[in-house]
């Protein structure tokens, strides 16, 4: 499957912004069953300076300058991604979670892939002793990594409530967890700290995932949005699990960027020199090859947050 991708992020500032520095992580990964074949990044104002760096974990990242006073501040990234995933393997095949949990202390490699990047508390996701309490219950002694992982995943899909309003990107992931509820971010970040509270090691993914409009309904411009799931370490590679969704990563799902949790894969970060409130709006599409241009999104459905 190929995908064309828009991400249009606007902000509006109720005063100018005199200068601006920011970090922009919107490009597509190649690798994990996908290849980028086009990308782009526009930004308005025109940066005064612009530089690609890749970062430690392989993340190309566009850092921008702009001193030019500025009451909006847009940043558009177009794609075009092809996704060929091969299914994942047998839940039940691979080593038990025990001896995935012991080995990942004893392997020497410190690259980007190793696992033990993975494996300890980091700024978004702390070690919670009810969190590893209920992640405890999806790993019987014996069992294997991936079939604990993914009844875990299967367990925050029934528990948890989809609900929007009821958390924020700031909300600590100890929070959502008593209120059983919250968005992908929360159930990504609960699910990371129960498997690494057992010694599983386990990274935040970022990206999108293609969503299918209601029967004779066309798809409306801008109303997809980012996503967010988990990677696990299962001892004989990483296995991408969606626990929104209750579903393992498959070619609906296009990965932007992995870390430890979500500070690490943010699209936007950085600095203004401002005063006053400040407007976020998002626009996302996700439109696979042969698949008209979305219609505009109808003004009441354009939300600003």
């Amino acid at each position: 499957m190929i995908y064309t991708l828009r991400h249009l992020t606007t902000y509006r500032y109720a005063r100018p912004v005199r200068f601006a520095r920011c970090g922009l992580r919107l490009r597509p990964t190649d690798g994990e069953g996908q290849t980028v074949l086009e990308s782009s990044l526009t930004v308005s104002p025109e940066p005064r300076q612009r530089a690609v760096r890749r970062d430690f974990f392989g993340l190309d990242v566009t850092s921008v300058t702009i001193d030019t006073p500025h009451t909006e501040f847009r940043v558009e990234a177009l794609s075009r991604v092809r996704v060929e995933r091969p299914p994942p393997p047998a839940r039940e095949a691979g080593p038990s979670w025990e001896r995935v949990r012991d080995d990942t202390l004893t392997q020497r490699s410190l690259g980007p892939e190793a696992p033990v990047h993975y494996l300890f508390p980091s700024q978004r996701v702390s070690l919670v002793e009810d969190v590893t309490d209920y992640a405890r219950l999806s790993f019987p002694p014996g069992r294997s990594a991936h079939s604990g992982a993914y009844d875990l995943m299967q367990r925050i899909r029934a528990d948890f409530r989809f609900d929007a309003k009821a958390t924020s990107v700031r909300t600590p992931l100890e929070e959502a967890f008593a209120l059983r509820a919250g968005v992908c971010q929360d159930f990504a970040h609960i699910m990371i700290a129960g498997l690494r509270g057992l010694g599983i090691p386990a990274a935040y993914v970022s990206g999108y995932l293609r969503t299918i409009p209601p029967v004779g309904r066309p798809r409306l411009r801008g109303a997809d949005a980012s996503h967010a799931w988990v990677s696990v370490w299962c001892g004989e590679g990483w296995i991408s699990l969606d626990p929104t969704n209750g579903i393992a990563m498959c070619d609906d799902h296009i990965v932007v960027a992995r870390g430890r949790d979500y500070t690490d894969v943010s699209p936007i970060d950085g600095i203004v020199s401002s005063s006053g409130s400040q407007k976020l709006k998002v626009e996302v599409d996700v439109i696979p090859d042969g698949e008209a241009m979305p219609e505009p999104l109808p003004i009441a459905d354009a939300e600003t947050v």
